[in-house]
């Protein structure tokens, strides 16, 4: 059977089993044959269930199906492919360790129980009678999924509300930024946009980064918090940094350009969660920036000289 031919099939399954017309193409096709492990010439009842991040599972198309993505579709694949796939069910995120952290290497999909008894019966008499057991068990199933899920959250308190963290160090560090550091060092600060919180949108008070003179584009670079202190005029930009992201040059570069047009004065912020890790990035911290680490929070560490923390011009 030709590549062509097996991409097709693939969208008619995702189609059958209710995906939504943004999924019913090409990308989401192999996204769901690498889960499978299918080549062009195998049948549907050869199926398995490997555990893949996505970079190797745009390395397995690339290499099976000879269809090559841009390094940067990786997100394009996370966000508009396999986010789908986890809520319709058929999709599990992390199996093997649910609490692992969103941004780690070891990030992994495996096609669900549920999916592959039903994908295996393709072409087969069985086929339709398993589309239907699908969708019985389908919404009972991902509720408990979501469920499981929920009880890894991170409770942030932000006042009167409250937003749930995907588990792991790096939202833990999120939540110690904005309960720990914000009290401390921008009391009465107003939190503007908590990064890729796990949820299907981000936190992000966009009218008030407009309001201070900064164009907004979603598809940004942004740090992972920014805290607004009304009282000085200050946007605080605070990386989380537990494995990679600290304020460097190159980083500190991005975001000028970023806030270039902000009416507000820029204060950039290293977090880390221990001494330990601040001493991995220390030779590449850039200066006139701040550190604050979260096993001592009431200290901060000024790369500067002439001042303690505040705006640079």
């Amino acid at each position: 059977m030709s590549v062509e031919s097996k991409i097709n099939e693939a969208i008619t399954i995702l189609k059958t089993l209710g995906l939504p017309s943004d999924q019913q193409n090409e990308r989401s096709a192999l996204t769901l044959l690498a889960l499978l492990n299918l080549s062009p010439t195998m049948s549907w009842q050869k199926i398995s269930k490997p555990m893949l991040g996505v970079t190797p599972i745009m390395d397995w198309v690339r290499e099976v199906y000879k269809k090559d993505y841009a390094p940067n579709s990786r997100e394009t694949f996370r966000r508009y492919t396999l986010h789908q796939f986890i809520a319709a069910g058929i999709c599990l995120y992390n199996p093997d360790k649910p609490d692992r952290p969103v941004n780690s290497p070891k990030a992994c999909y495996q096609i669900s129980d549920l999916a592959y008894d039903t994908i295996s019966n393709f072409k087969t008499s069985k086929w339709n009678q398993s589309v239907l057991d699908f969708f019985q068990k389908q919404e009972s199933l991902t509720k408990q999924y979501a469920k499981a899920r929920e009880m890894e959250m991170i409770p942030v308190n932000l006042g009167p509300k409250t937003v749930k963290l995907t588990a792991g160090k790096h939202h833990e560090l999120i939540r110690d930024i904005i309960e720990e550091f914000a009290p401390r060092f921008a009391p009465a600060s107003q939190v503007i946009y908590i990064g890729d919180t796990g949820q299907k949108e981000q936190f992000f008070e966009v009218e008030a980064l407009e309001s201070l003179g900064v164009k907004v584009d979603k598809h940004g670079k942004w740090p992972d918090v920014i805290l607004y202190a009304p009282d000085k005029n200050w946007l605080y930009l605070i990386e989380s940094v537990t494995s990679h992201g600290a304020m460097d040059n190159k980083r500190v570069s991005e975001l000028k350009s970023l806030f270039q047009n902000s009416t507000a004065g820029l204060v950039y912020i290293s977090a880390f969660p221990d001494r330990k890790t601040m001493n991995r990035f220390l030779k590449d911290i850039s200066w006139e920036t701040e550190v604050w680490v979260a096993d001592a929070p009431s200290h901060m560490i000024h790369f500067n000289g002439d001042r303690f923390m505040g705006p640079h011009e």
